[in-house]
């Protein structure tokens, strides 16, 4: 009988017909090493076989314990806490020191943590003149990369990233002000006044105050409000190797400052194919105006002319499990500001997306963008500052995901292979002859 400790690492075992070499290659963790694939080569002096993956499809950048996806079976958790559990009985706070320091807090850490986080969520003055600068018309998401980048200047000392309590500070103080700075940037694209944070406030209803304050001396918000944003905020804190956390750490591989790092985070973010979504959600939901007229738009989503925003995600093959949590918080927001009309569409899309054999058998379900933007319009955000709320919510997520790269020995310096597909060795002529 074979001794169990004797047996051979699990490998992958590759025939190169090229040359009709047989290679041995190590499986770790249902993965292998891209380096390993440069011993097939078929001379000693070319360079050896690389992996192609557009988009990173199918291929691992880094170990994380951050973050655990299984799209297939709809779960999301949080070092390894269900996502459903952490929205319905943390704080978006709470979640973020979860995230980034590993573990839940004890009762007097998670005191130091909101204190802390409290006590920077004021800004230079300078970066207030900074975000006054921009046109009045400036997009809100411009802004606060902008903004984000420039708090660099302002922290000379982030550079220091080797050490932790350097790190730490840093971290807390970008936490602590991107509600800040994207009230400030939703204030100005109004021409209103900068409201300055209230620290006898929580971190949420200070958010709140800072965008919705007027003459008031104090702002009191809607407990079902605060408490729904919050939930918001949880649901958008981390997402794995998505594409702005991806950005996070390949710029963070080039040991930047964190600033600059979520600055790459924010510039990511605001592309339509990430952030811009539920903003998409809500013109299609206009555009198809009745409950009447959606047999119509469905038929136009099978033939290819129309497409059915919201529904479907690159890594869940289920129902989006933040999807069912937002839509719980739907209830509570319409309960204060009243039913938006277009919830009644949104609900009737959803009800024949996952009865109608043509989506069911794509496995269409509604994604954390379905519902989000009709909280977010019911909260009198404009489609522009949806991006923005979403960066805040998310911002947890980068610094983790950047403070675990920094301290991962295995980590280098983004450089990914390329396929070079232009010319070779041509012959160059001087201008005086091109051009006689």
């Amino acid at each position: 009988m074979t001794d169990v400790a004797a047996k051979p690492t699990d490998s992958l075992t590759v025939r190169d017909n090229r040359t009709g070499k047989e290679y041995d290659i190590a499986i770790s963790d249902n993965t292998i090493a891209a380096k390993d694939l440069g011993q097939i080569r078929l001379t000693d002096d070319e360079p050896g076989l690389a992996t192609y993956d557009p988009g990173f499809v199918n291929t691992a950048s880094c170990r994380s314990a951050v973050t655990f996806i299984d799209g297939d079976k709809g779960i999301l958790e949080y070092r390894g806490y269900p996502i459903e559990q952490l929205a319905e009985k943390s704080t978006f706070l709470e979640v973020a020191y979860l995230l980034i320091n590993g573990e839940l807090p004890t009762k007097e850490q998670y005191e130091t943590w909101v204190h802390e986080i409290t006590y920077h969520t004021f800004v230079h003055e300078n970066v207030k003149e900074f975000v006054q600068g921009f046109r009045y018309d400036a997009h809100p998401m411009g802004m606060l990369m902008a903004s984000v980048g420039a708090l660099s200047t302002f922290y000379p000392d982030a550079v220091n990233i080797s050490d932790a309590e350097n790190r730490h500070m840093q971290m807390v103080r970008m936490i602590a002000k991107m509600p800040t700075l994207g009230a400030w940037a939703f204030r100005h694209a109004q021409g209103k006044p900068f409201v300055y944070p209230d620290n006898e406030l929580s971190y949420t209803e200070n958010f709140l105050s800072m965008l919705f304050r007027m003459s008031e001396q104090s702002y009191a918000a809607d407990p079902r409000i605060a408490k729904a944003l919050d939930v918001l905020l949880i649901l958008h804190a981390d997402h794995e190797q998505n594409c702005s956390t991806n950005a996070v750490r390949s710029v963070g591989s080039s040991q930047v400052d964190p600033y600059s790092a979520v600055a790459a985070g924010v510039a990511a973010l605001y592309g339509p194919l990430h952030g811009g979504a539920n903003e998409a959600v809500l013109r299609m939901l206009r555009r198809i105006g009745s409950k009447e007229n959606i047999p119509a738009f469905i038929e136009g989503v099978k033939n290819g002319e129309e497409k059915l925003m919201g529904f479907g995600h690159r890594v869940y093959k289920n129902y989006d499990p933040r999807a069912k949590l937002i839509k719980k918080a739907c209830d509570d927001v319409f309960e204060v500001t009243g039913v938006n009309p277009l919830l009644e569409i949104a609900q009737e899309l959803e009800k024949i997306a996952l009865e109608d054999e043509y989506f069911v058998k794509r496995r269409l379900y509604p994604n954390v963008d379905f519902y989000s933007g009709l909280i977010y319009e019911a909260l009198q955000f404009p489609p522009e500052m949806f991006t923005v709320l979403f960066a805040i919510g998310r911002t947890p997520g980068w610094l983790a995901q950047w403070n675990e790269l920094i301290t991962d020995k295995e980590q280098k310096i983004a450089r990914p292979k390329q396929i070079y597909t232009g010319d070779r060795q041509l012959t160059f002529v001087p201008a005086e002859e091109r051009w006689a």
